[in-house]
């Protein structure tokens, strides 16, 4: 089965064409296709194409909006030019697999989309204002394109973390505002946090019962997840992605009486401070130099920065105090997880957050770990550390396609 993955953003398409079936995903055998993204849709778009045993390609299209990129891409994807295996008309493409940020209470698990369900998402919006309307969008563009006929699947950010128990998820602010309007953490990356545990657990030759670990999602947007018996406890994003760790123009936690304290002081409205927290802030708001780890890295180095290390220090510190307390909430762990650009990336971040937790019994392997990045997975701890550490590559896109193949073929989903 061929599944085109979209995943929608307000003026982006991340996409990605995956061939596989139950007998694939019990094999680990899946292939990808093709993948992609469309940034600036709306304007003239910047177009970057990938086709397995092809040159990557960049080009320019103007794409009025979501319909007119989705279509690009399908006619791209069908076209003889992109050369891609198996795929010679819309009629190749067996299904799509949507990626939709917020589910609510109501969507614990990957569904087909039905008119209901669609009213389901719909119903979520004032909950995730920023990404659902976009994910809609594109569901009613590939419903138009291709027709009632083609099953397409939501599978959620929020999700896997539908296990969190209520000490867990709710806030300690009077209850009826959870009541009224379902106030409350639900948390997000849940796809990354679900595949990395996943491979953790083929990479150990143990079952999902046994997986007892600390998942640290750590890119532009990050976040932790304690994850016992395979089920997810407890996450450090909240009732939006706000909230938990530093993030690359994020703040994370702060202290709520200083939204009150900046309005006043600088005369500006909720909306421009929640504005200030989601875009201004993380990374770029303390080095005021930018949001990319890797830049920070080289001014520090280089030129030794003062705020640039600041930065990278707070970003450390911060995920090392959510392993601590997640160490505590779980009664212990196995491993930690790093996924994610940075955690999958940066040798030194790992070792920031991991130094210092020694006395849990976690001690890097220095060498496994400066050699870890660009798609490595496995161990970068010592064979002798009672608290493991490895490198997971995320792959969601992967993951939603084969919840698609389950959801279509009514097979149980494995979370």
């Amino acid at each position: 089965m061929n599944v085109l993955v979209l995943n929608c953003g307000s003026s982006t398409v991340k996409f990605q064409l995956i061939a596989t079936d139950l007998g694939i995903i019990e094999r680990n055998e899946d292939k990808r296709l093709a993948s992609g993204y469309v940034e600036r849709v709306g304007g003239e778009a910047i177009i970057t194409l990938n086709a397995e045993g092809r040159d990557e390609q960049r080009l320019t299209e103007s794409l009025r909006d979501m319909r007119a990129a989705v279509d690009f891409i399908i006619r791209w994807a069908t076209s003889e030019g992109a050369g891609i295996s198996g795929v010679k008309s819309i009629a190749d493409i067996h299904a799509i697999g949507h990626r939709v940020v917020h589910g609510g209470e109501r969507f614990t698990h990957s569904v087909l989309i039905t008119d209901e369900v669609l009213r389901g998402i719909e119903d979520c919006v004032e909950l995730a204002p920023l990404h659902n309307p976009a994910n809609i969008k594109g569901i009613q563009a590939a419903r138009h394109l291709f027709g009632p006929g083609l099953p397409q699947v939501a599978v959620f950010d929020t999700a896997f973390h539908q296990t969190l128990p209520e000490k867990a998820y709710l806030y300690a602010i009077p209850y009826q505002f959870y009541r009224r309007y379902k106030v409350r953490r639900y948390g997000f990356h849940g796809t990354s946090h679900r595949y990395v545990a996943y491979r953790y657990r083929q990479l150990r030759n143990i079952t999902r019962e046994q997986t007892n670990i600390i998942t640290l999602h750590l890119g532009n947007g990050c976040s932790a997840a304690a994850i016992r018996g395979g089920d997810s406890i407890d996450t450090s994003m909240g009732m939006t992605p706000l909230e938990g760790l530093v993030m690359g123009t994020r703040s994370g936690d702060i202290d709520p009486a200083i939204i009150d304290y900046l309005a006043i002081k600088e005369g500006l409205t909720i909306h421009q401070i929640e504005s200030l927290l989601n875009k201004q802030s993380g990374l770029i708001g303390i080095s005021g130099l930018t949001n990319d780890m890797r830049e920070l890295m080289e001014e520090a180095h280089e030129n030794n920065d003062r705020r640039a290390r600041l930065a990278i220090e707070i970003f450390s510190y911060r995920a090392r105090k959510y392993i601590g307390s997640y160490l505590a909430a779980m009664g212990g762990a196995d491993a930690i997880v790093f996924t994610g650009g940075i955690g999958e990336n940066s040798p030194e971040v790992r070792s920031l957050i991991c130094d210092g937790l020694q006395w849990m019994g976690l001690e890097l392997d220095g060498e496994r770990n400066a050699k870890c990045t660009n798609g490595c997975e496995g161990l970068i701890s010592t064979e002798s550390s009672r608290l493991a550490a490895y490198t997971i590559p995320t792959d969601e896109e992967l993951l939603i396609a084969r919840d698609t193949v389950r959801s279509v073929q009514g097979a149980p989903q494995r979370y």
